[in-house]
C-alpha cells in the first residue's frame, strides 16, 4: 500500500525500483566485492544524465548532476555492502550467493537512492550540485575511510552530507532524527593470554591460561560497572574465547576478543585504557603475561550528527509528514556506522526510517531480515524534499 506522502513522480516509478532492490538483494557481494552492484548503479546514473566516477573506494560510484546557476553542493550516501550470512528468509529473490546475504538493508538504501537520483534527473527542479555516493564496504571494513582516502571531499566537496539507514521496530512512514552523538564508537580488543602448558592431571605444574581468561572475562564486566560515568554508555562484550583442543591438556595460549563501544570518544579511550589495565593485572596475578591489542583498521569513531544539518534535515520532514511522522530526538544506537568518518569531514546528518513493526519482523544482521519494500517510495521521496528544500 503506498503511503499517501509519497511523491506522485516515485509512485510512478516504485514498482522498477521494487525490482532494482529485490536484483540486488538476490546478488549479494561483500565488502570491496561490489563489482556487479557498482556496474548496475553506473549504468542507471549515466542513463539519467549523471556525470558518473568509479574506482573511489575500490568500488565506489559517485555521480553528478549540477543544474541552474546555484552553488550549493549536497552530497547523499548509500552502502552497498551484504554480509556473509546464510539467509533463511524463503523468499523468491533470497540469495542465489551461498554464504552471501543482504541482511542489513543496503539494498534498500541503494535502491531508495536510485529512486530519487532518476525522479530528481526527470524534474530537474532544482539549482547547485547534487552528489550521490554510493559506498563500499560499510560492515567494518572501512570504505568510507577509503573512499575519503581517495580524495572524495577534495574532488566532489559537499556543504553537507546525509546518510540514511533503516530500523527495523520502527513502523513504516516515521523517520528519526537526532543532534549530536548517535551512534556507538567500536573497537576489535584482541586479549592473547601465555602460560605455560601441561598435563591436565597435573595443573600445579602449569600456568593455566584457560582459569586465567575466564576470570578476566567476569572482571571485564567490571569496567562498565565500576569504571565508567552512569550517565555514560559503554559497551564490553567478549563474543569470543579460545584455548585447548584437548580435555587433558592445560593450553599454553588463549584468546579473547572484545566489541567494545562508546558514544563519546573520551569514554571510549577510557574503554580501552582499563581494559589493558585489567588484562594486565590478572594476567600477573595467576603468573601469566598477556598481549592487548587494539585494531586500528576496525576502529571506528563515534558518529555524530552536526547539528545545523540535523535541524534542516528534521524540519524538512516536519514540514513533509507532520510530527506524527517524525521522532525529533530519537535514542542514541550502540551500533556503529561508518558515515561517521565522512561525519568527521563534512557536516551532515544520519537518519532513520522506520522498516515495519508487524509480526515476524527481525532486527538486521539476521538470516530472516528483509527490507521492506514498503518504505522504498518514503525513503526516496524524503531525499527529493531534501534536495530540493536544500537546492533552493
Amino acid at each position: 500500500m503506498t503511503h499517501p506522502s509519497v511523491l506522485p513522480g516515485i509512485q510512478a516509478i516504485e514498482d522498477e525500483m521494487i525490482a532494482v532492490r529485490q536484483h540486488l538483494h538476490a546478488h549479494p557481494e561483500l565488502s570491496f566485492e561490489e563489482f556487479a552492484t557498482s556496474d548496475l548503479i553506473a549504468s542507471k546514473l549515466l542513463e539519467w544524465g549523471y556525470e558518473v566516477h568509479r574506482g573511489l573506494g575500490g568500488t565506489g560510484v559517485v555521480g553528478r548532476l549540477q543544474l541552474g546557476s546555484g552553488h550549493k553542493v549536497i552530497g547523499l550516501r548509500a552502502d552497498m555492502d551484504a554480509l556473509p550470512i546464510t539467509e533463511q528468509t524463503g523468499l523468491p529473490y533470497a540469495s542465489k550467493h551461498e554464504g552471501k546475504m543482504h541482511a542489513c538493508g543496503h539494498d534498500g538504501h541503494s535502491a531508495m537512492l536510485l529512486a530519487a537520483a532518476k525522479y530528481l534527473a526527470q524534474h530537474r527542479a532544482f539549482e547547485g550540485t547534487l552528489t550521490l555516493i554510493f559506498q563500499p564496504a560499510e560492515e567494518g571494513d572501512g570504505g568510507a575511510r577509503r573512499m575519503l582516502e581517495d580524495g572524495l571531499f577534495e574532488r566532489f566537496p559537499c556543504d553537507a552530507v546525509f546518510a540514511m539507514h533503516n530500523m527495523p521496530g520502527l513502523p513504516v512512514g516515521k523517520f528519526g532524527f537526532r543532534s549530536g552523538p548517535f551512534m556507538a564508537s567500536t573497537d576489535t580488543v584482541t586479549i592473547r593470554i601465555h602460560g605455560v602448558g601441561g598435563h591436565g592431571a597435573m595443573p600445579h605444574k602449569a600456568i593455566d591460561t584457560v582459569l586465567v581468561g575466564s576470570a578476566m572475562v567476569m572482571a571485564l564486566q567490571s569496567v562498565v560497572a565500576r569504571n565508567i560515568d552512569p550517565l555514560d554508555c559503554a559497551v564490553v562484550s567478549v563474543g569470543a574465547f579460545h584455548a585447548g583442543i584437548a580435555a587433558n591438556v592445560i593450553p599454553e595460549h588463549a584468546e579473547l576478543q572484545l566489541s567494545v563501544r562508546a558514544l563519546t570518544l573520551a569514554v571510549r579511550d577510557q574503554l580501552v585504557e582499563r581494559i589493558t589495565a585489567l588484562a594486565q593485572a590478572q594476567a600477573a596475578s595467576f603468573g601469566a603475561t598477556v598481549q592487548v591489542l587494539v585494531d586500528e583498521a576496525q576502529r571506528f569513531p563515534p558518529l555524530v550528527n552536526h547539528e545545523l544539518p540535523t535541524a534542516f534535515a528534521r524540519q524538512v520532514a516536519l514540514d513533509w509528514l507532520g510530527s506524527e511522522g517524525v521522532i525529533c530526538d530519537t535514542a542514541p544506537l550502540t551500533g556503529s556506522e561508518d558515515f561517521a568518518v565522512m561525519l568527521q569531514h563534512c557536516p551532515g546528518s544520519y537518519l532513520l526510517i522506520g522498516n515495519g513493526d508487524g509480526e515476524g519482523g527481525c532486527m538486521v544482521h539476521n538470516p530472516g531480515y528483509d527490507f521492506n519494500d514498503d518504505c522504498l517510495a518514503l525513503g526516496a521521496s524524503y531525499w527529493v524534499r531534501l534536495v530540493e528544500t536544500f537546492l533552493v
